[in-house]
């Protein structure tokens, strides 16, 4: 069982790597799984990017990725990467044209990854969702429980793919960027949304980032017990780390065990080209890094972060800033803080469920 270490002083002024780690040398300390991993739940863009990736990956024993991917990509990555990665249906998000991507130009795009052997169909409905309706001169336009939401799905479900959704966002989202519930409503608004879709769906979902709640396990717990048909991915390393850390160990644990198999392990690493090199950037995520050596603390501290989290006895500093400190709270919190990383030393049987048996029983080997 690994120890998680203490933090050096001063922490250093790098986003993804404030602990001075060496990752490198931290994946061979990691204990031996006997087991590869699967992640449910990442975005491997760009072949610079995921050639610096999978290697990184691969040290932290990822053996399979399921990766929302540009359809028009997925020849060259299939070709350099094999089954190592799967992938996941998205939208075209490189088009201007926001109504028609996520909208009807979304079914043609459905088809077409499943000619490719997709098997998950994702439905991104977190509320910035509404900013891409009114837009559009129509708030509810991609409402998950809407006419055009539930066409695609209807499609997804022809296809004989599973769905993946992200429904909701951080209560700290909630609490700032969403504070006006006259455009974004509240939080559980956005999962009876969720719940109606579940009710008349005929398919497994998997509802990302925990359901979009890891704040509240309880609320989970009704969630999974109200629909056998949803399954959870851990995904979003800075939002676990920061909302698991705050529950009890054995709080966690019975949760995972009372909900064996429907939990799945995910990151939500992304990978772009433009991660490796300093200039324009077209996206927030863009700006995560800027160099070969950046983008490497930037991939491998998602896995050291999530793999610690489950795995590691003590606490110390997430290597990884978490701006939502500061946006909920400036006057203690600098926009490069991170929270408490706090080790969950979950039992090995239930870590080899997490990290792989879960995912097998859902999607075959």
């Amino acid at each position: 069982m690994p120890r998680l270490p203490v933090p050096p002083t001063p922490l250093r002024d790098e986003p993804s790597n404030r602990l001075g780690l060496d990752f490198a040398a931290e994946a061979l300390r990691l204990p031996s799984l006997g087991f590869g991993i699967v992640d449910i739940h990442a975005h491997i863009n760009g072949l610079e990017a995921s050639a610096l990736w999978e290697p990184i990956a691969h040290a932290y024993g990822v053996e399979r990725t399921m990766s929302m991917s540009r359809l028009e990509d997925i020849p060259a990555l299939r070709e350099r990467f094999g089954s190592r990665l799967e992938f996941i249906a998205v939208p075209d998000w490189h088009s201007t044209d926001r109504r028609e991507a996520h909208g009807a130009g979304y079914l043609g795009r459905l088809e077409g990854y499943r000619e490719l052997g997709t098997r998950v169909a994702k439905f991104w409905n977190a509320p910035r969702v509404i900013e891409f309706g009114r837009d559009a001169g129509d708030p509810d336009l991609l409402a998950l429980d809407g006419p055009v939401r539930r066409e695609q799905i209807r499609l997804a479900e022809k296809l004989g793919m599973i769905c993946m959704t992200h429904v909701a966002d951080p209560d700290t989202w909630f609490a700032t960027k969403y504070s006006d519930h006259s455009i974004y409503g509240r939080k559980r608004e956005h999962h009876m949304r969720l719940r109606r879709v579940l009710d008349a769906s005929t398919v497994p979902w998997i509802a990302a980032h925990m359901g979009g709640s890891p704040e509240d396990l309880a609320f989970l717990d009704t969630m999974l017990d109200a629909h056998p048909n949803l399954y959870l991915d851990t995904s979003a390393t800075k939002w676990m780390v920061r909302e698991l850390g705050r529950h009890s160990r054995d709080e966690i644990v019975g949760f995972l065990e009372k909900w064996r198999g429907r939990i799945m392990f995910g990151t939500d690493t992304v990978t772009t080209d433009e991660h490796l090199r300093d200039g324009a950037k077209s996206s927030e995520m863009a700006l995560k890094a800027t160099s070969r050596e950046s983008a490497f603390d930037l991939y491998a501290s998602r896995y050291w972060a999530l793999r610690m989290m489950w795995e590691a006895d003590g606490e110390t500093v997430s290597p990884i800033s978490d701006p939502d400190l500061a946006m909920v709270d400036p006057s203690r919190f600098g926009p490069l803080d991170s929270p408490v990383l706090r080790g969950l030393r979950l039992p090995p049987d239930l870590l080899r469920v997490l990290y792989r048996d879960a995912a097998i029983a859902l999607f075959g080997d």
